[in-house]
């Protein structure tokens, strides 16, 4: 699970370094997505960790940062 995390994590900074450089934001919301995605497996590795405050504020952002992602798509 940690290899997931931060194959995602390296994917949503390479998108926003992008946008950061070209002032291009087209990719935003396929950033936020994955950020999303990170969010929830960073939640899910609190879980298991048995930090349930952690993993519960994470899934929390997770959902918020997905909802904002679907809203940018559509």
């Amino acid at each position: 699970m940690l290899k997931f995390q931060i194959i995602l994590s390296i994917i949503t900074i390479s998108l926003a370094g992008y946008g950061l450089i070209t002032e291009d934001f087209k990719f935003q919301a396929y950033m936020m997505l994955f950020l999303g995605l990170s969010m929830l497996v960073m939640g899910l590795r609190e879980f298991q960790k048995g930090h349930k405050g952690y993993g519960w504020l994470s899934i929390v952002a997770c959902i918020f940062i997905l909802f904002v992602s679907i809203e940018r798509f559509f």
